[in-house]
């Protein structure tokens, strides 16, 4: 069978030197588009991603990519439940660092199973072994060329009598801080953030942004108007300290649609 002119040409060039080949016109070769840069979420349920069974409980996660422009992807590894010790001792960041590539994004939140203190599967000590576990993230993610990122623990929606908020975290702000600093490692003061936005809301309106329905009164995971109101302190506070671009957040001052939260069959 005889070649056409395009195929002969096709195949003189494939047989052509690399060296060779790359000093011919610029058009000879495809202009490949480049690789989207991505952002991976290690954490726990107030992160993850939930299924139709859990509805309308919503991880933060799920939201963020409405706050992130498309050219970065957004991939969430949270899974409920999981401290610091326990998503490395599953094998959860190895699965990570497996993929993450140069130029990509690790976001760390744990604080809220670190501190069961009954689960020696999750307990750690914030000055010790809660420390020790994410020094694992940040040298992980810095290991492949990644760009580690820790962000303390949202918080809960706690008030004393006289309506203030509460925070529930003990130390382990205080000890994440203290290491971003040590590191040198970006942080999204997310603890900071999330307790003065309950603050501002007040104990009756919080309601309306954690998973409190007929059955169920959740101080701890969100709804979808509160994973929403968390993903987009994240993005503004991402911004803000550089961790992501201005060209890299969109719909910051936006309003999101509930709608837009879906719970895929579990």
């Amino acid at each position: 069978m005889s070649l056409t002119r395009r195929q002969a040409t096709t195949a003189a060039l494939a047989a052509v030197p690399l060296a060779v080949a790359a000093t011919g016109p610029a058009s000879a070769a495809p202009r490949t588009r480049p690789r989207r840069r991505t952002l991976y979420i290690a954490g726990d349920s107030t992160a993850a991603r939930k299924y139709a069974d859990a509805a309308p409980e919503t991880g933060w996660g799920t939201a963020l990519p409405f706050f992130v422009h498309e050219r970065l992807a957004v991939v969430n590894h949270a899974v409920n439940g999981r401290s610091s010790k326990s998503f490395v001792d599953e094998g959860r960041l190895d699965a990570i660092l497996a993929v993450i590539r140069p130029g990509d994004l690790l976001l760390v939140q744990f604080g809220h199973n670190d501190s069961k203190s009954a689960d020696p599967t999750r307990h750690t000590e914030p000055w010790t072994t809660y420390q020790d576990h994410l020094r694992q993230y940040v040298d992980g993610a810095r290991g492949h060329g990644a760009r580690p990122v820790l962000a303390t623990p949202v918080e809960r929606r706690r008030f004393d009598a006289d309506g203030v908020a509460v925070a529930t975290h003990g130390e382990y702000p205080a000890a994440m801080r203290a290491l971003a600093a040590e590191e040198g490692v970006a942080l999204l003061d997310v603890q900071a953030l999330s307790i003065a936005l309950w603050q501002r809301l007040g104990a009756e309106e919080t309601k309306k942004y954690f998973n409190w329905t007929p059955a169920e009164q959740d101080n701890t995971h969100f709804n979808p108007p509160g994973a929403v109101a968390v993903a987009r302190l994240v993005a503004r506070e991402s911004r803000r300290r550089r961790v992501l671009a201005p060209r890299d957040v969109r719909r910051l001052d936006d309003p999101v649609p509930e709608s837009w939260i879906t719970w895929p069959p579990a």
